[in-house]
């Protein structure tokens, strides 16, 4: 094994037991999923109470009118990967002429017309009635206490607060009753308290408590949720024109009966193999089957060619992700089939156009004779301004901060990842009536009809949240994620390098120093594009940045411990343990487990 070593400490130590382990973006998510289990809940149950947990401890990254994907295997064998779809569609009435006669070129990034029908609360409430143990009022509690009682704003919320207060004081009133209830915006370590959003919860519970069954308790819980208060709030009060990314004011298009027509599902997980591993992956209405991919282009290369931590390796990597990016773009979308892309013809076809200096192209590859959609390919700055776009990661390397992620695993061998998304506190305004707002994941397509992520009612967009489920001789060993947009798979693969090929500890993997490619079009508004940007941490060291400059990237550096989110949980079969990892960027996620 040529790969470099991990170092000899990392920032934290990877937990290993045999009861149960969480790990999440915040501290208290993880130690409410974590509380789960040791109250007789399963993974399950403690994913989904840390995940409501997380709409009030990160507000700022996702919210209860988001989405999410999910990634899950069961005790039961053999092993199966099944995929939690959480992302609900376009509203009947978002269709690009609709877009096209408002003024739009493109959706915009902010405002309730960006909104797809919410699919996160359905699909948690799905989960835990499926594959979960416990009443749905024990998995809300944590959560229902906290929006009552109150819960500390992270300093990040407050920044992003801050961001849009003039957005809120002159265009979205109600967000500011919400998030600045003094007229000014709040301090870190404030207690920020959200009765509306603990009287939806708590609906949800009492709705079913005349029902026989558990299931039928959750049933009706999510029945309310599709046709009842959310449903007829949202569109009361978005229906009214507001202030949108764009400069302009419209009203949205969502409706009741777009609520009613929804429901979280399962789907297959899409899966390639890998060193002796199996990884799968949502479907390509997300950006999964690009990191099946590139792990494909990239897995009979040499060892050094893996190896983040060389000058080769990151070129390589960089390099091979700028291509399955490209075919993102170019193919994926709702109805295509992955598999497309990871055929031995197709792959052996992307890993010949590796070359030894940076290309400067925007180079999809060729599926049935067809380059497929070209988007267009406009340099343009990232928008900073208030309410715009995704709060992900900027040109320059600076960590705004986007989404969220946990994973845990129970003693029984259920093991879950999830990345939930979407609604958060700047996306639109806030609903009186519910304590929450719409995500704006519409932004993700575009208004032309040639596209294979086009605007059409109905149809999901093309999303970017894509965790990660590991499986080795058919069982289930690793679940994972990161928050990140664009840079979920992209942040993934080094981890997943590090430890598939070179052998790392996830821990080890989370620390170690890594990098991303900006040259692709991004999927949030205003959807620029760059030829040959590479963002790394300076931890990478001078001699592979000045390695990577020399072969055209152009590298900027961001720090030594600003990039990735990552998180893992996973089961050691041969040592009969369980383990957990979190990352210690921003000193926020936090693992535990026993």
């Amino acid at each position: 094994m040529s790969f470099a070593a991990p170092p000899p400490f990392t920032t934290r130590p990877q937990l290993t037991g045999t009861f149960g382990m969480a790990a999440s973006t915040h501290w208290l998510a993880t130690a409410v999923a974590q509380g789960t289990l040791e109250r007789g809940g399963n993974a399950f149950d403690a994913a989904a109470a840390g995940a409501f947990v997380l709409h009030l401890a990160e507000p700022h990254l996702n919210g209860p009118g988001g989405d999410l994907v999910g990634i899950f295997a069961t005790a039961d064998a053999p092993c199966e990967p099944r995929v939690l779809m959480g992302q609900g569609p376009a509203p009947a009435g978002a269709t690009i002429d609709h877009f096209v006669n408002e003024g739009l070129d493109m959706v915009p990034g902010a405002g309730g017309l960006a909104a797809a029908v919410p699919g996160a609360v359905d699909a948690w409430l799905m989960l835990v009635r499926d594959h979960g143990t416990m009443e749905l009022g024990d998995v809300l509690a944590p959560a229902i206490t906290y929006a009552r009682e109150g819960i500390p704003l992270l300093p990040t919320t407050v920044a992003t607060i801050s961001q849009v207060a003039d957005l809120f004081r002159e265009h979205w009133p109600s967000s500011a009753d919400l998030w600045m209830p003094s007229g000014a915006v709040p301090s870190g370590g404030d207690l920020y308290r959200n009765p509306a959003y603990a009287n939806v919860l708590s609906m949800l519970v009492d709705v079913g408590s005349a029902s026989d069954s558990r299931e039928a308790r959750i049933d009706a819980a999510r029945e309310e949720w599709a046709t009842g208060l959310v449903a007829r709030a949202t569109e009361r009060f978005l229906s009214r024109p507001h202030r949108h990314s764009s400069g302009t004011d419209h009203a949205a298009v969502i409706t009741a009966a777009d609520f009613a027509q929804f429901r979280a599902s399962y789907e297959p997980a899409v899966t390639a193999s890998f060193r002796g591993h199996v990884v799968a992956k949502g479907g390509a209405w997300c950006q999964g089957p690009a990191l099946l991919e590139a792990l494909r282009i990239l897995d009979p290369l040499p060892d050094e060619h893996l190896d983040p931590s060389t000058e080769v390796g990151a070129h390589t990597i960089i390099e091979t992700l700028k291509l399955v990016l490209a075919d993102r773009d170019a193919h994926f979308g709702e109805g295509m089939d992955a598999a497309r892309v990871l055929t031995d013809e197709f792959i052996a076809q992307r890993r010949t156009q590796l070359e030894a200096t940076a290309s400067q192209e925007w180079r999809p590859g060729i599926l049935d004779g067809q380059r497929g959609f070209t988007p267009p390919l406009i340099a343009r700055p990232p928008s900073t301004g208030a309410g715009t776009g995704e709060p992900t990661v900027s040109r320059t390397g600076d960590t705004r901060g986007d989404t969220c992620h946990i994973d845990v695993v129970d003693r029984w061998g259920n093991i879950v990842a999830v990345t939930p998304s979407g609604g958060w506190l700047q996306s639109s305004p806030t609903i009186p009536e519910l304590g929450f707002c719409l995500g704006t994941r519409l932004q993700m397509t575009w208004l032309d009809p040639q596209a294979p992520s086009a605007l059409r009612p109905g149809a999901r967009p093309r999303t970017t949240l894509t965790p990660t489920l590991v499986l080795r001789d058919g069982y289930a060993t690793i679940a994972l994620g990161t928050p990140g947009g664009d840079q979920q798979d992209q942040w993934q693969l080094p981890m997943l390098l590090r430890m598939l090929v070179g052998g790392w500890s996830a821990q080890e993997a989370i620390d170690a120093p890594t990098l991303h490619t900006i040259a692709m079009v991004e999927s949030f508004w205003p959807r620029s594009w760059d030829a040959s940007g590479v963002i790394v941490e300076d931890r990478l060291g001078s001699a592979v940045i000045e390695g990577l400059r020399r072969r055209g990237h152009v590298v900027t550096t961001a720090g030594d411990w600003r990039l990735g989110r990552l998180s893992a949980v996973g089961i050691d079969r041969a040592r009969g343990t369980l383990w957990a990892a979190a990352n210690p960027r921003g000193m926020q996620g936090y693992a535990a487990g026993r």
